[in-house]
């Protein structure tokens, strides 16, 4: 005897093997048509019949089902429950065959829009209004499937659908993976063997892989889009009111920075005093004068944490309206917090003697790097021939900034670091900064990757004065009991270096205090540390009965941890399109270049000329700095990689360079001053 049967929503046979019990409580073993051992009770079984052969009635009943007319098989069912016996009474008629029975059965069990299950071979038609709305449900399924189709088809050719062209960045960046659109993608990937970057980049949905890098970035950091809204921007008549009441400070002050910075943040002055010795001035870009805690500026800045950098562009932390307003842009006086320091006749500033005060700085010059650096030097500051602007004043700066070094360098002894030498320390070291230039000509992108040395009395000059005017806020901040977002590294590890809303010191920089104040207009650490440093200018000992940030403000800590998380994900942003650009050097000529590499450590080299790392496994074994010339091809523009085959390495004589690195060059850049980045 043969046995009809549901398991797992399928219709299956099975031949009896054995049989016990009688009526309702009988139940059977039986071999089921593909040999499986099974147990059925009565109450499991549709139907009971001894021929045909279960595997023919199998065979005849799976074609029989394909031809039922579901429309059909629903007008002959009764409006009432019914069984699998009866309805094919009905619709074969009196004479229904086992095969056909089956065959409705299968067709009954895989048609849910027609007939609901109500036991096992039990089934009632659905209701008129949910069949039609069923139907309808199955006929945009199917045109979706069609569509799901031919949009696989071109996508496979190369051809991206013209529907979809509106939504390409959300369906590579934030796909909904229900969407037709994603599954036809989704296929075409798995029948080419392309990931969705690169297949979309093939049929011209996305233009480049920079654009992919760029989409990811901006799909997690920049979900609603990194253009500000234009109707952001200071209200005149705050501003003015700001302002009003600020004094004109008797000084002529002057920024230095690459020609690139719009953001000037900060500016020097150096005024004689007339006991003798001077004061030297540090003026900071004062937005906080007019943005206040949790206004729509204050939100905009907190949302975004910092301007992000990076080749070719950046996207600023503040809109431009705001920045031209507080830029210390020559040619007027601009707002701005003031910290004064008097220093000897030697050069030796007197801490005694900080002052800080708002107030109306002029604004005499915005010195550009690219325009004197080559020209300043110990001996021009001392000659009467060479000309260049502000010379006496950086003469002062830059004898100062040697004391201020060294008695950082003290505390970093102190501290069991070693001793930073002062400016450049070898011109064969591998050089840290670069100017990335993206040139379009033609329509055919090209980059240029210019190398600066590190440690020119510029450099120094800025750096040293910046992490002095960081220190002495951070003093300040901890005289008065006042929180900020303090910067402080201690002791080793991955987390020595962070942010933390109560002073601590700086050991890398020597410091007791640090804490980020000089850089407002791009950094949101700084426009929150300026509002507390505002509130201690304007009501001195009173001031934690006003500051925007009391103590113990849980806001501050949060603010503090999304500060380091969404600042470590910009610099890594950073990293990545440098290394898209350094590669897209690589490749921009020729499909491969011969390039020198110095090794660092653990098999990674560096390519000279280039700020790009490269994995060599074959320099593993040799000292650190052993340069060598390599054959770099296969370049990669979306995984970001490239192949390097070894061409000669040279001896250690001339590899080991006295151990000098990357890493090994302390003085900041002046595009870079708080903090020298090999410290953290």
């Amino acid at each position: 005897m043969n046995l009809l049967y549901e398991e797992g929503g399928d219709i299956k046979i099975a031949t009896v093997q054995s049989a016990t019990g009688t009526g309702d409580a009988e139940s059977w073993q039986a071999t089921s048509l593909s040999g499986k051992k099974i147990k059925l009770k009565a109450k499991e079984v549709w139907l009971r019949f001894e021929k045909p052969e279960a595997p023919a009635v199998m065979d005849e009943a799976t074609t029989l089902s394909k031809e039922i007319d579901l429309q059909l098989l629903w007008d002959c069912a009764p409006d009432e429950e019914f069984g699998l016996v009866d309805v094919a009474h009905e619709y074969f008629g009196d004479q229904a065959t086992i095969p056909q029975q089956v065959s409705l059965a299968i067709a009954l069990q895989g048609a849910p829009v027609f007939f609901r299950r109500k036991g096992r071979g039990r089934f009632q038609r659905a209701p008129l209004e949910q069949l039609q709305a069923g139907l309808a449900a199955l006929e945009r399924k199917q045109k979706e499937l069609e569509q799901q189709s031919l949009w696989q088809q071109d996508l496979v050719a190369g051809a991206f659908p013209e529907a979809l062209k509106a939504s390409a960045k959300q369906l590579l960046f934030a796909p909904d993976k229900n969407s037709s659109a994603y599954k036809a993608l989704n296929a075409a990937c798995a029948e080419t063997g392309e990931s969705p970057a690169q297949l979309m980049i093939r049929c011209g949905a996305i233009d480049s892989p920079l654009a992919y890098h760029q989409g990811m970035f901006l799909k997690t950091h920049f979900p609603n889009g990194s253009v500000h809204n234009p109707n952001a921007g200071v209200d005149q008549d705050a501003y003015e009111a700001a302002i009003a009441e600020l004094p004109l400070a008797d000084v002529q002050a002057f920024s230095i920075d690459d020609s690139g910075t719009t953001e000037i943040d900060d500016a020097l002055s150096v005024t004689e005093l007339p006991e003798g010795g001077h004061r030297i001035g540090i003026h900071i870009a004062a937005p906080g004068l007019v943005l206040a805690r949790d206004d729509a500026l204050d939100e905009v800045a907190r949302s975004r944490m910092s301007t992000v950098y990076f080749p070719g562009d950046k996207i600023t932390m503040l809109p431009d309206t705001v920045i031209q307003k507080f830029s210390l842009d020559e040619g007027g006086s601009r707002p701005a917090l003031s910290v004064y320091v008097d220093i000897d006749a030697d050069g030796v500033a007197n801490r005694e003697t900080i002052q800080m005060r708002a107030e109306m700085v002029p604004i005499a010059a915005n010195l550009r790097l690219e325009n004197i650096e080559h020209l300043v030097s110990d001996e021009t500051l001392l000659d009467g021939a060479t000309k260049y602007p502000y010379k006496k004043e950086l003469a002062i700066l830059w004898r100062a900034a040697k004391h201020l070094h060294a008695g950082r360098q003290e505390k970093r002894l102190a501290s069991g670091l070693r001793v930073e030498q002062l400016g450049l320390i070898d011109p064969n070291a591998l050089a840290r900064d670069f100017h990335f230039q993206i040139k379009n000509k033609d329509g055919v992108e090209r980059v240029e990757i210019t190398p600066r040395q590190r440690g020119s009395i510029l450099d120094t000059i800025v750096a040293e004065w910046m992490i002095f005017c960081n220190s002495a806020s951070g003093q300040l901040l901890a005289d008065h009991g006042l929180p900020g977002l303090f910067r402080t590294q201690k002791g080793w590890g991955p987390m020595r270096t962070r942010m933390q809303t109560t002073p601590g010191p700086h050991e890398g920089l020597g410091l007791d205090y640090y804490a980020w104040s000089t850089s407002p207009l791009r950094r949101y650490s700084d426009l929150v540390n300026q509002w507390q440093l505002l509130a201690l200018a304007k009501h001195g000992v009173t001031a934690k009965m006003v500051a925007p940030f009391p103590p113990r403000d849980a806001v501050l800590m949060g603010i503090a941890a999304d500060f380091e998380s969404s600042y470590q994900a910009y610099g890594e942003y950073q990293d990545r399109l440098e290394k898209y650009w350094c590669l897209r050097w690589i490749a921009q000529d020729e499909s491969s270049k011969d390039v020198y590499v110095r090794h660092l450590k653990e098999g990674m080299s560096r390519v000279e000329p280039i700020p790009l790392h490269l994995p060599i496994p074959e320099m593993a074994s040799h000292p650190r700095m052993t340069r060598a010339l390599v054959k770099v091809s296969d370049v990669d523009l979306l995984q970001l990689s490239a192949a390097v085959r070894v061409i000669e390495i040279e001896k250690d004589d001339q590899g080991s360079q006295g151990n000098q690195g990357e890493e090994n060059q302390a003085t900041p850049a002046a595009g870079d001053a708080e903090e020298d980045a090999s410290l953290e």
